[in-house]
């Protein structure tokens, strides 16, 4: 090629460069550093879009105790207002500063695709990304499955600043404890402590160690958010998990007063959670939060304490984001069904990790960035 051809045809290939550098769609800053993955057992999605259901909050069908005190405290004249009354942070917060999907009225799915659909099962397809059919009872053992908490504490940066808590005994095995040597924290396991202990950490074991248990397997909600507060501000860890328990305990026994009491308790710790760790420097505007539950449950005046594989509905959840990377596109409405296997991915996603490629089967990561 002579002098004037190639110094013509450079001339073209930079101009081509500096044409495509304008048009190519600038690259959206990343900015979330810490991720917590927050889980209300078993909380319909009825509930979160709707409110209180009135024909529940009797005795006759929801074995409530005081129907007038309940009502005064959760009944609305719509359903705007009802769920805002059960969920303030949920819906005056998460709702307007992130996204939430899931109002099936409003064509809007989010569906676990596990088959089964009770606990176990909701939280490996959760954490590892896909539905795995062996895992087909609540005490199926140690998860045989990679989760994504596992493998972010394997990777660069956030080795030792990955940490569980789950008010379950179950989660032990649900997140491997033997194999992924994460620090977890799973019902009435002794909670962790600074050395030595402060005054408000012998106070915690000791409330662990001697109060009557309700549930043997299941420890109280309110105990593990004081213990999870104390964690984040000593340890400052990058990803957790945060697992609250008492809605679907409450539900399972019928008691519709105590599901509603325990779902607006779990947003107000939500609330406090979000609030506690933006006045914190590691935390403030680069941390996001994903809210959502492991199962739903039926509906009706019976099937609403229940769930499984046999209960029609109870494939259906609900799932939240907030966070510096999230749009405020509020509250999702005529968009493509979204899945729990889609939520591994989101938090590796988010962090700027590529869980998809290390796990292929692991669904591919939330529209929420």
């Amino acid at each position: 090629m002579t002098r004037p051809r190639l110094r013509s045809a450079l001339r073209l290939a930079i101009l081509l460069l500096l044409a495509t550098a304008r048009t190519a769609p600038a690259q959206a800053p990343h900015h979330t550093r810490n991720v917590v993955l927050i889980v209300s057992d078993g909380l319909r999605w009825q509930e979160i879009f709707e409110g209180a259901d009135s024909q529940l909050m009797n005795r006759k069908f929801g074995h409530v105790e005081d129907t007038a005190a309940l009502r005064r405290e959760f009944s609305r004249d719509d359903a705007s207002s009802a769920r805002a009354a059960l969920f303030p942070f949920i819906w005056n917060v998460v709702a307007k500063q992130g996204e939430i999907f899931g109002n099936r009225t409003m064509q809007s799915d989010a569906d676990v695709t596990n088959g089964f659909k009770f606990s176990y099962p909701g939280y490996n397809e959760m954490i590892s990304g896909h539905p795995d059919p062996r895992i087909d009872s609540n005490n199926a053992g140690p998860n045989p499955n990679l989760t994504v908490f596992e493998w972010l504490d394997k990777r660069p940066g956030f080795t030792g600043r990955v940490a569980v808590f789950g008010t379950w005994n179950e989660f032990a095995d649900i997140f491997n404890r033997g194999r992924s040597q994460l620090p977890i924290w799973a019902a009435f396991d002794a909670p962790p402590t600074a050395s030595p202990p402060t005054a408000r950490d012998s106070l915690l074991v000791n409330l662990y160690g001697t109060t009557t248990r309700l549930w043997s397997d299941l420890a109280y909600d309110s105990f593990m958010q004081a213990e999870v507060r104390e964690y984040i501000a000593r340890a400052h860890p990058r990803v957790m998990f945060v697992g609250y328990g008492e809605t679907d305990e409450w539900a399972h026994m019928g008691r519709y007063d105590m599901v509603l009491k325990s779902a607006h308790q779990f947003d107000q710790f939500v609330g406090d959670l979000w609030n506690a760790m933006q006045r914190m420097p590691q935390y403030r505007d680069s941390t996001t939060f994903i809210i959502t539950a492991d199962h739903g449950r039926g509906s009706g005046l019976t099937a609403w304490s229940d769930h499984g594989a046999d209960v029609a509905g109870a494939e259906a959840i609900w799932i939240a984001v907030i966070g510096p990377d999230t749009p405020a596109s509020g509250e999702r409405m005529h968009v493509s069904r979204v899945t729990q296997s889609q939520i591994a991915a989101t938090i590796a996603s988010l962090l700027g990790e590529n869980y998809s490629a290390a796990v292929p089967a692991a669904a591919p990561p939330l529209p929420v960035r």
